[in-house]
């Protein structure tokens, strides 16, 4: 059976990517490090970047989006993301190159590429326009839920059904609120629209938890208002408290690779 790869390039407000593949090619989700990074990152993992054959955009957040202009207009990597989070894009002053040409897909609309299939669904954040994704390879499902103030019913559908997930857990509550923001971004994080915090994933977690759930990686954790140590700890004791035991959990670092996964 041909295998699955997963690893994380960076996952934090500095810049998010991901890369999901086979022996033979694959995508990234997100381009919000710069194209060195990522040819240096693919090269440590023996991935060529050749194999590159698209980039899913969760949303037109510059961490997100950053230099996916340079990948589309100079390496001619095809953008696979909703035409508002693309128009967001093209306005987004901070986007290294305007990327020149789109693929546009639809929530809740299918596309296949290859062996894979890939569902994009709604989530609630304050972007133009936000999505995740579930990737479907043979038996596998994979699920990226990353910026994300609550968890909707769709978004929620898509989680439960998956063997691997790649969540949301941003913020400590209390080191949020004890922390040095402004109230006004306090409270935009802590909105419907913002972001996820440890004990929100914990509970969701471990109130619909079921056994197909194999590996849990934790992304887009805050440097100024939570740690990895913490991240874990919370969904961990949560989980731990209802007597589930998760195969795999690991916080995903917000600066440096993670390790090449065999999913």
């Amino acid at each position: 059976m041909e295998n699955l790869y997963f690893f994380s390039l960076g996952s934090g407000s500095t810049g998010n990517c991901y890369y999901i593949g086979t022996d033979e090619y694959g995508f990234l989700i997100d381009a919000g490090i710069s194209s060195v990074r990522i040819k240096r990152y693919l090269k440590k993992h023996n991935i060529p970047f050749s194999n590159i054959k698209g980039i899913f955009i969760t949303h037109n957040h510059t961490d997100h989006v950053k230099y996916a202009g340079i990948l589309n207009s100079k390496y001619e990597i095809p953008i696979y993301t909703t035409k508002r989070i693309f128009w967001g894009i093209l306005r987004n002053r901070n986007v290294k190159n305007p990327p020149t040409f789109c693929n546009f897909i639809h929530k809740e609309e299918s596309i296949s590429i290859k062996d894979f299939t890939i569902l994009p669904f709604p989530v609630s954040h304050d972007s133009t326009e936000c999505i995740g994704f579930t990737f479907y390879f043979l038996d596998k499902t994979f699920t990226i839920a990353t910026d994300l103030g609550y968890i909707n019913d769709i978004a929620a559908k898509q989680i439960l059904s998956s063997n691997y997930l790649v969540i949301e857990s941003n913020y400590d509550e209390k080191m949020l609120e004890n922390g040095p923001y402004p109230e006004i971004l306090k409270n935009r994080i802590k909105s419907p629209q913002g972001h996820l915090c440890n004990n929100y994933t914990a509970d969701f977690l471990a109130k619909n938890w079921n056994d197909n759930l194999k590996y849990i990686f934790l992304c887009h954790l805050s440097a100024e208002n939570n740690t990895p140590q913490l991240a874990y700890q919370t969904i961990f004791n949560k989980l731990k408290s209802e007597n589930i035991t998760p195969h795999f959990l690991a916080p995903l670092d917000r600066l440096t690779p993670s390790e090449l996964f065999i999913l």
